[in-house]
């Protein structure tokens, strides 16, 4: 990419566009009574997915950007879980029959924080409270550096098939500039672990631009991680905003990367990904050829949620606990961040949604054609307006951030038909921020563009 568009583009604070509108959007003008309505109109035809949040880790990263808190005593844990499943109940009992259910995600924090037990237990009240579908895909998230060969047997037993570890950089100079000491081989025994158990789909995920980092720790830690035969790898950019998340000022600023060295660290771990085998997945994913995400992006299916890119086609999320978000047929509802809150909400006996957003027709636009963007470089505004019944020159007509793009090479527009140069990826977010009608209004500061 040209120097002169990092440095124009680069730098600029942009949503990743998991979702759209984006969560600063969100109001308390959706309680707990609106979602109440949306979950007692749930369509039962339909798979739906569930997300659970849990909050807690034994240390702190200083990278981190999640909602989490720091424990070394275990009573805090159960008594959230406790919660957590009172929330289960709650929810459950607000439709008008059992969900099917086609995927699960474990997020956090770190969700195998909890015993083995607890989690064999979560998952089966989950299975009594819900309809899980014979394929239904369960996935955790995983910190190698806790997971002992008791919880990962705990996790085959569950059903659990995807596991995601975080492994950020093998660079001990990095490790110690973010507080997070992570050995290549406690890594790889956390892999051998997981398959013995038959979790046998395993993501990586590895971040750029962080503290001390270069081009060349980037593509050691990239090789070291591919001679683990991971299925897939999330390459994320460090977000700095300290002014967000507190414990950022704990990373030295001048020992970050610029726009441009961020760029050469991502498009280096890119290539040597590439160069494995592995095909690369809108902006910041990489999958085997024969990995279902490789599949759904060749075969125009690929999506984009709160957890990514993925193969989760379903209209309905159900979020559980802190924090969590969950998205219904007619808008996205949050709960109560602070983990003490959302505990004394559901001990109450009410939801814990404290704010959220109802969608309009030109949300559903707008987020159709930014969604096609981020998973497949390409969207023919003029067919998806069509289809939502909306003249496209709304979206194109004076489009000055659209016009400015296309001015600079990075993008292509043939007759409302928008394509992403090669060159310019790394740029999509600029690109989908061309149709986010709020953007300018959220006063939210977002990650950097590249």
């Amino acid at each position: 990419m040209q120097p002169s568009l990092v440095a124009k583009y680069g730098e600029a604070r942009l949503p990743r566009y998991t979702s759209y509108p984006t969560a600063p959007r969100f109001s308390p003008a959706i309680d707990v009574g609106t979602y109440r309505d949306w979950l007692a109109a749930t369509p039962l035809d339909r798979p739906a997915s569930l997300y659970l949040h849990i909050p807690f880790c034994r240390s702190m990263c200083w990278y981190c950007g999640c909602h989490t808190t720091i424990t070394q005593r275990d009573q805090p844990i159960l008594d959230y879980l406790d919660m957590l499943r009172q929330e289960i109940g709650l929810v459950a009992a607000r439709t008008k029959a059992p969900l099917n259910i086609d995927h699960v995600h474990f997020g956090g924090g770190t969700p195998t924080i909890m015993q083995p037990e607890e989690m064999l237990a979560l998952v089966r009240l989950l299975r009594e409270r819900f309809d899980f579908a014979d394929t239904a895909e369960i996935a955790v998230e995983i910190d190698p550096r806790t997971l002992e060969q008791e919880m990962a047997t705990a996790l085959g037993e569950a059903g659990v098939r995807r596991a995601s570890l975080g492994v950020q950089s093998f660079d001990p100079v990095v490790q110690k500039a973010i507080n997070r000491i992570q050995s290549e081989e406690q890594t790889m025994e956390a892999v051998s672990r997981l398959r013995r158990a038959g979790v046998d789909s395993i993501n990586f995920d590895l971040i750029y631009g962080l503290p001390h980092q270069t081009v060349e720790s980037c593509i050691e830690t990239a090789k070291a991680a591919i001679a683990m035969g991971p299925d897939r790898f999330a390459v994320f950019g460090y977000a700095h905003i300290p002014s967000f998340k507190k414990h950022q000022k704990l990373i030295d600023e001048k020992a970050l990367a610029d726009a441009e060295g961020r760029v050469a660290q991502a498009e280096a771990i890119a290539a040597t990904l590439v160069a494995a085998g592995y095909r690369r997945i809108g902006l910041d994913h990489f999958a085997r050829p024969d990995d279902s995400l490789a599949l759904a992006q060749q075969n125009g299916q690929l999506r984009r949620n709160f957890q990514g890119y993925t193969t989760d086609a379903c209209e309905t999320l159900i979020g559980f606990g802190a924090s969590a978000i969950g998205r219904m047929t007619d808008g996205y509802v949050q709960n109560e961040i602070p983990p003490g809150v959302y505990a004394q909400r559901i001990a109450s006996g009410r939801l814990a949604t404290v704010k959220g957003y109802r969608l309009t027709a030109e949300d559903r636009l707008r987020a159709n054609i930014i969604e096609r963007l981020m998973c497949d470089f390409r969207v023919d505004v003029p067919a998806i307006a069509a289809a939502h019944g909306f003249d496209p020159q709304m979206l194109l007509h004076g489009n000055a951030k659209l016009a400015m793009l296309e001015s600079d090479g990075i993008l292509e527009n043939v007759g409302g038909v928008i394509r992403l140069r090669d060159e310019g990826r790394f740029l999509i977010r600029a690109v989908a921020a061309a149709f986010d009608a709020y953007l300018e209004q959220s006063g939210r500061t977002h990650s950097k563009a590249a």
